[in-house]
């Protein structure tokens, strides 16, 4: 009797032990992927409030928000395309844009102020058209690149990040929506850590099924 229980303490022990370590690990390894969003989108020459509408740079402001309070974040280069969106053709490709990488602390914020020139098959003149119309009128954003997460010392492997969003821009040339547009379509990682924890507790209760039995 002496000897089972003490086998029983032995295994609550175990079993308790277990699932703290399991309980550490998911905390430790869970992660989320920046919110990545368009706070200005400014176009000077779709501004119908101006006289002289030459300024054909484009201008906008990205806000990468890495909301993990203890992971920092190791950008690779991000690659920003911007298109152009009609209703009678697909969307005209207009310019691509490069930051360079970078790494961001944990709950912090990073801004990046944009500008570039659309390339030559941008219509000008139909976009102020459409703008004095009230019609609309839609920028695309998409971002890619691959992101690394610092946990604790270690970093892990990179993760594909791919997002976008529209822009429709009102009659001053801005963009409609006051608040800034989030870029969505990445997939979350919390599943892919949660596996990898219920990998590691199912070998741990193996080795100790196999040590004691």
């Amino acid at each position: 009797m002496e000897e089972s229980g003490g086998c029983c303490r032995c295994c609550f022990s175990f079993i308790f032990t277990l699932g703290l370590t399991a309980l550490f690990l998911w905390l430790s390894l869970r992660t989320s992927n920046p919110t990545c969003s368009i706070q200005t989108f400014y176009a000077p020459a779709l501004n119908q409030s101006l006289k002289a509408r030459d300024n054909t740079t484009i201008y906008f402001l990205l806000k990468l928000d890495n909301g993990n309070k203890d992971k920092g974040i190791y950008y690779d280069n991000i690659n920003l395309t911007v298109s152009y969106k009609t209703n009678v053709t697909p969307p005209i490709y207009i310019n691509n844009l490069t930051i360079h990488s970078f790494y961001q602390g944990h709950n912090k914020k990073a801004k990046r102020n944009q500008s570039f020139v659309p390339d030559a098959r941008f219509n000008w003149t139909a976009a102020n058209q459409s703008v004095a119309r009230n019609e609309s009128v839609i920028f695309r954003v998409d971002l890619a690149t691959a992101v690394r997460f610092k946990i604790i010392a270690w970093k892990t492997k990179r993760h594909r990040l791919v997002v976008g969003a529209d822009v429709e821009i009102n009659y001053e040339g801005a963009k409609k929506k006051k608040k800034g547009i989030k870029l969505s379509g990445g997939p979350k990682l919390l599943g892919f850590y949660s596996v990898q924890v219920g990998v590691l507790v199912n070998l741990l209760a193996l080795l100790f099924l196999n040590y004691y039995w």
